[in-house]
């Protein structure tokens, strides 16, 4: 029998990781795969994007979005790095293929 053994409100049990709930609630990285690096701020994912051939546009004050020459994409993500979850994540490495990738934490 494999599991993480959880204490909550008083009472131990044995997670086997079969609830489905509990595994979507995991929080999810953005690895930089050439590095191995995890993306923990907007300045290193600024300057990984610009390695990569994307621009800085500046046309909304409240989004962060990135942009590449001779391509209709557009990478939009929220000012706070704290909002910055697993949807915006996905999207970096569509439009980033074999470069970026999402994982469990």
């Amino acid at each position: 029998m494999s599991g993480v053994w959880v204490f909550k409100n008083g009472v131990i049990r044995l997670n086997d990781g079969s609830n489905g709930d509990q595994q979507s609630s995991r929080k999810k990285v953005l690895v930089h795969l050439p590095t191995g690096q995890v993306v923990s701020s907007y300045n290193s994912l600024e300057q990984m994007l610009r390695e990569l051939g994307w621009e800085r546009y500046h046309g909304d004050i409240e989004l962060l979005q990135f942009h590449k020459r001779n391509s209709i994409d557009l990478i939009s993500l929220p000012k706070d790095f704290s909002r910055f979850n697993s949807v915006y994540m996905y999207d970096i490495v569509i439009k980033n293929p074999n470069v970026f990738h999402v994982r469990d934490y």
